[in-house]
């Protein structure tokens, strides 16, 4: 690229590899390659300095220049990619898109009902309820604009987006029912929202009921930190009824009104990007999945990258099933044509050929396997960044067994956090409980670490915490948790142990052995079983017991490991109760962060 062609570019004081890659279109693998004839060894998610990536900015033809302060201090966290694609365009190419609103609530708030009545509101294809197939998400109009709502399960949903760097939803409709009040999962939501920065409308339902009691209610969203306009802040909440059908068209038009002001726009001819929504195995016509496009315009033919799944699109249907050749900026569209079944929140985009579309997915898998190498945000890890100044605060997750030992938690933490100059501590969540899956999605979306006192970590979360690289610490004494962020804060936490899986196997078999006892005949499923390593019997999804590999045999021979694809019969120590489909999760403990 010639001078006359260079291009200038933003870059802030410090970003990742994987972000710098991003910023600069193109592979992580290029970015690695220019670092290393520079002699700089990094990591896809190693942070560098603005000086280091400059030097790969220029190289790509680029002359890089240093953000304004207040971007950096305004944004927090990873800017979604799509919402770069979007910043980078000519803004004389951009138009204005439909807002992209998803509903989060307390379960049985009336979430699925309100989401039922605003379909209904849709007459715009005939007949009232039109919709005859359910796709994860879907447009209505509303006095002549079009709104897209995302039919997400909950916030663990929507967390998982951000998680993966696609965050879709453009404001957040918070469901509160008027009898029954703010509950824990209404301020576990409202948290995700605000970790997202994502504008947040409180649709106040069932105001209908003798026992609603809305101005108890409105106190409540103010002491979460949304004080109502009627109150003179900044949150609106509109008194709704989804079983009667009551105050919808007030709440379509303050979702539209929010919208204006975020001025929502995309360049319907640029490059085509998304985000997955929800994807599924059809007998008949195989992979589909749910697209959701945020700029640019998908087509049939079009060669779509999503996730680890690419393919040349054979067909596209929208929310009525209707076949459809093209999808604009904020609209959702299920296609037909992908190799593998990408997972939510995964980005897909548009490339030129199934070639390039095959080299990315294969450049994603090993990114992936690096990724389960790479050490999690550990305490220590996480102060390091506060202590260089890449990071601006500690952001922790915090779970307790009683609002008795939270609320003096809470207080010792913030008091840490005034303590250090330039840190702050940001609670992002709080609650009484164990470690749910929620959790750590809250974590892994908001690169935060989670903190329990006298709590346990439910079983699906610890499992996700390991894929997701979230750590979390769990205390008996209030003293000792305060104890470790303070030794954290002046570089002096002891490593903290944590468990690695390393394999699991599935019980075929049982039988008993010439010694006695009685032996389970496995097959390895993934990674390799280990003697004398730890081991988590999972029944049902549920864990039985946590005990340790005595033996293992291959045929006739005693083995000290087995791997992938192979049989064995396996003894564990002080257990013998196997049943068939019984799994075994083979683990090892390291060190991280000290």
């Amino acid at each position: 690229m010639s001078k006359t062609e260079e291009k200038t570019i933003q870059l802030p004081y410090s970003l990742s590899v994987r972000e710098l890659a991003g910023l600069l279109s193109t592979s992580a693998v290029t970015v690695i390659k220019i670092l290393m004839s520079n002699g700089v060894m990094a990591s896809i998610n190693q942070q560098i300095d603005f000086d280091t990536a400059a030097v790969v900015a220029t190289e790509l033809g680029y002359e890089p220049q240093l953000e304004q302060e207040e971007v950096v201090v305004e944004e927090e966290g990873e800017i979604p990619l799509w919402r770069r694609v979007i910043l980078e365009e000519d803004p004389k190419n951009l138009e204005p898109r439909p807002p992209v609103v998803t509903i989060l609530g307390h379960v049985d708030h009336g979430k699925t009902t309100l989401l039922d009545a605003i379909r209904h509101t849709d007459v715009a294809g005939g007949e009232v309820g039109g919709i005859t197939q359910h796709i994860g998400a879907y447009q209505i109009l509303h006095k002549d604009r079009v709104i897209t709502f995302l039919d997400t399960p909950g916030h663990a949903a929507f967390s998982s987006m951000r998680a993966r760097g696609a965050q879709g939803a453009d404001i957040v409709v918070l469901v509160v029912a008027a009898d029954d009040g703010v509950q824990p999962q209404t301020r576990e939501a409202a948290n995700h929202a605000k970790a997202a920065q994502v504008p947040i409308v409180v649709a106040l339902n069932k105001i209908d009921k003798n026992d609603a009691n809305p101005d108890r209610v409105m106190r409540q969203l103010a002491e979460i930190g949304l004080q109502p306009v009627e109150w003179e802040g900044d949150t609106f909440v509109l008194p709704v009824s989804a079983k009667a059908k009551r105050g919808l068209d007030d709440l379509l038009e303050t979702i539209l009104l929010v919208a204006d002001e975020l001025t929502i726009k995309a360049n319907p001819k640029g490059a085509c990007i998304g985000t997955v929504v929800e994807a599924q195995l059809d007998k008949s016509t195989g992979n589909m999945a749910t697209l959701l496009v945020q700029n640019g315009t998908l087509k049939v033919g079009d060669v779509v990258v999503a996730g680890e799944g690419t393919g040349k699109i054979k067909a596209m249907f929208d929310q009525r099933n209707k076949r459809v050749s093209k999808a604009g900026p904020s609209t959702p569209v299920v296609v037909m044509g992908l190799n593998a079944l990408p997972e939510a929140g995964d980005l897909f985009q548009v490339v030129e050929n199934e070639r390039e579309g095959r080299a990315i997915v294969a450049q994603r898998k090993a990114e992936r396997e690096a990724k389960r190498n790479t050490k999690r945000a550990t305490l220590e890890e996480l102060f390091n960044q506060y202590k260089s100044g890449q990071a601006k605060d500690l952001r922790l997750i915090l779970k307790a067994d009683v609002q008795g030992s939270l609320e003096p938690i809470m207080n010792e933490l913030e008091d840490l956090g005034k303590k250090q100059k330039g840190l702050s501590v940001k609670i992002l969540h709080a609650e009484t409980g164990n470690v749910t899956e929620s959790d750590v999605m809250l974590a892994a979306a908001s690169n935060a670490i989670v903190l329990g006192f006298d709590v346990d970590v439910d079983q699906g979360a610890r499992r996700l915490a390991e894929v997701e690289g979230v750590s979390i610490r769990l205390y008996k004494i209030i003293y000792r948790l305060i104890e470790d962020v303070e030794k954290a804060l002046n570089g002096m936490l002891e490593p903290e142990l944590v468990e690695r899986v390393i394999g699991k196997a599935a019980v075929l078999a049982t039988f008993k052995v010439s010694k006695g006892g009685t032996a389970a005949g496995c097959r390895v499923l993934t990674g390799e079983l280990r003697r004398n390593a730890s081991v988590h019997v999972m029944r049902a999804g549920t864990e039985i017991v946590k005990t340790e590999i005595s033996s293992i045999r291959r045929e006739k021979d005693d083995v000290r490991e087995v791997r992938e694809g192979m049989e064995c019969g396996i003894t564990l120590k002080n257990f013998e109760e196997f049943e068939v489909g019984d799994l075994f999760e083979c683990f090892i403990m390291e060190k991280f962060g000290g």
